[in-house]
């Protein structure tokens, strides 16, 4: 290896060892908000993925190894950290490591409550409007993912397939906890 190439692998190094240890990958607004050093977005954010194979690595770079490779496109994660090209994600499940960005999309997707998966808590009712005291038009098992239209704090409006309808805002793991989606 000539030592060009070997300053760069160490500076290479270097920065991934910074993007790892260092969450200062946002900054904050004056409003307070915490937004991205690189995409200038909210960090953290919800986001989906874009395709049906992205792999999770270790760090921001192709040569880390693969922690994980996800196969469900629409898939929604939290960017925790930004890094270059790079977005540190979680998953519905807590875990977390590095994707390109290129393999995310803005479009917001939920997951109808994960944590229930195996337990009886499920079916939940997909209603007509944003009440309890209406039409049913479907039951969504956990885990199902669904199409964000808009959330106004407590209920979200959203689609699966053909069916559209409104589901407990508290019921979806893709949406912060009083957020608005318009």
């Amino acid at each position: 290896m000539s030592k060009r190439a070997a300053i760069f692998t160490c500076v290479l190094a270097l920065a991934a060892s910074f993007a790892l240890s260092a969450p200062a990958v946002a900054q904050q607004t004056n409003a307070g908000q915490t937004v991205g050093s690189v995409s200038g977005l909210p960090v953290p954010r919800y986001v989906s993925l874009k395709s049906d194979r992205v792999n999770l690595r270790a760090g921001p770079a192709k040569d880390h190894r693969t922690l994980w490779v996800y196969q469900r496109a629409g898939l929604p994660v939290e960017v925790t950290a930004e890094f270059a090209t790079w977005r540190r994600i979680r998953d519905s499940e807590g875990s977390e490591g590095w994707v390109l960005h290129s393999l995310l999309s803005g479009r917001r997707t939920a997951l109808v409550a994960p944590w229930d998966r195996n337990k009886e808590g499920g079916p939940y009712p997909l209603y007509e409007r944003a009440s309890e005291n209406v039409k049913v038009q479907a039951r969504l098992e956990p885990g199902v993912i669904v199409s964000i239209d808009n959330c106004d704090g407590t209920w979200c409006r959203v689609s699966i397939r053909n069916v559209r309808g409104f589901i407990q805002q508290k019921l979806l793991w893709g949406v912060y906890p009083d957020e608005a989606i318009e």
